[in-house]
């Protein structure tokens, strides 16, 4: 009998043993298993974010070096006040979203932005300006129109021609006579800015009659073209610091000219080529009138300057900090 008893418990413990032993591989087994899933998870989300880390670190490291500092505005003591330049940094995250909505294979798109000098020329105060930053290769045409209308429509077309918009100083006593020359400039895209009223010499003025002279054309040009004047360039370059702080109470710069075509002195338009194309340089205003020589000449002068590679624009888009070029290829 008590053989049998024990005999029954060996089985009895020899089953249990068994199942113990079953769940404890069970588990074994099964923790196992979550560690090779759980490894093979971990693998593959660093397989899957390893590119992208690289690919957010390549974008930083090239960010550096790409980044190009802003040129403040400054007040130079020949120059007087020289416009700042924007500098130029990518954008990060902007690169970095569009890289990885690209295909793989294609290069990195470097979205670039531009930085804003932290000194601007309206920060300068009240100072004439006689040319651009250096470093922003344009330069502009100002064409002071007093008289020579019978020049004014071939200049016009030889600047469509090339596709080249200029800044138009307009005297605000031609402006009353010839609206619809002023209308014909307007529509071919140029900008029309202030010449004062009746072509004085504004250092010779009493402060009373300096004042009427900016403000009557700035109206002018308001009631007949819609134009919100911003620059004054004052008759034959004659002004003092008074005519630049009355100009800047009414909400306008004075600018002048960095190289004259002298072409009231009726020279060949073949020496005004010469002389301005040498002359020319980044950042230069170009001053001229709708005369024979400035008519004849206006071509050659295009054409040679745009050979220097200096674009060509108004007198608002040289004077500004806004780059040529903005984007990386």
């Amino acid at each position: 009998m008590k053989t049998n008893l024990k005999k029954w418990a060996a089985v009895l413990v020899s089953a249990a043993a068994v199942v113990v032993i079953g769940q404890v591989t069970n588990v074994s087994s099964y923790i196992t298993h979550l560690r090779v899933v759980h490894t093979e998870d971990a693998f593959d989300m660093y397989v899957d974010a390893e590119p992208e880390d690289e690919l957010k670190r390549q974008i930083t490291l090239k960010a550096t070096e790409l980044k190009i500092e802003p040129i403040d505005a400054k007040v130079d003591r020949v120059w007087k006040a020289i416009p700042g330049y924007n500098g130029m940094e990518v954008d990060v995250e902007a690169t970095y979203q569009k890289a990885v909505s690209s295909p793989k294979t294609q290069p990195i798109s470097y979205v670039m932005k531009e930085i804003p000098p932290k000194v601007s020329l309206n920060d300068l105060g009240a100072h004439p300006i006689y040319r651009g930053n250096p470093e922003k290769k344009m330069a502009s045409f100002m064409i002071n129109v007093a008289w020579g209308n019978e020049y004014l429509i071939p200049m016009l077309d030889t600047l469509d021609k090339y596709k080249v918009k200029a800044t138009f100083f307009l005297d605000g006593s031609w402006l009353s006579k010839n609206k619809d020359l002023a209308l014909e400039i307007q529509k071919r895209g140029h900008e029309l800015e202030n010449h004062a009223y009746s072509h004085p010499n504004m250092s010779r003025l009493t402060t009373d009659r300096a004042v009427l002279e900016i403000s009557k054309t700035k109206q002018l040009l308001k009631e007949s073209l819609g134009v919100d004047n911003k620059w004054f360039a004052p008759p034959s370059g004659d002004f003092d610091q008074e005519t630049v702080e009355l100009a800047a109470q009414q909400g306008l710069k004075t600018v002048l000219w960095t190289i004259d075509t002298v072409d009231w002195k009726k020279p060949s338009s073949e020496s005004v080529i010469a002389k301005i194309t040498k002359g020319t340089e980044a950042g230069s205003l170009i001053l001229m009138h709708p005369t024979a020589a400035s008519a004849g000449a206006l071509e050659g002068m295009i054409k040679g300057i745009t050979q220097k590679g200096i674009m060509l624009g108004t007198v608002s888009e040289t004077l500004s900090s806004e780059r040529l070029q903005s984007k990386v290829e």
